[in-house]
């Protein structure tokens, strides 16, 4: 897949333990902002059975809806086939590729939080992800 240029579309993946709150947030404000223009996916080391629903309401705020989204199991695949791989908080549980870039977003858990905990780890991960964008190129 290909954008309008000939550059490949760059893939994202974020990982957090359960999958049910920092990366879903991640996936899901990189997928607002970019659209198509980049392949996006999340999953967990070891996945919640539903996304957070603080994060469900606190993303809601933003006009954002992650009520469908379903955490996600890691799997070597998933790193394998991703350009930027970003892990936050998850630890040795990811797979390391030679070639594939890794950040590591040292963000609070928002795991048994209320939504008054969930906004400001909602806004740092909006604010690294337009800086992501940034980086790859891909204006929003």
């Amino acid at each position: 897949m290909t954008t309008s240029s000939t550059a490949p579309t760059p893939s994202v993946l974020f990982v957090c333990v359960h999958n049910a709150g920092r990366s879903q947030m991640g996936a899901a404000f990189l997928t607002h902002l970019a659209g198509d223009r980049v392949e996006v996916r999340s999953a967990g080391s070891a996945p919640a059975d539903a996304v957070n629903p603080a994060v469900v309401a606190a993303m809601a705020e933003v006009g954002i809806d992650v009520s469908a989204e379903t955490p996600k199991v890691l799997t070597v695949e998933a790193v394998r086939s991703s350009d930027v791989v970003i892990t936050m908080g998850c630890g040795d549980a990811c797979p390391v590729f030679p070639g594939k870039r890794y950040l590591d977003w040292q963000l609070d858990d928002p795991a048994g939080q209320g939504v008054d905990a969930v906004r400001p780890v909602r806004e740092e991960i909006e604010r690294r992800v337009r800086g992501l964008l940034a980086e790859l190129g891909v204006a929003v």
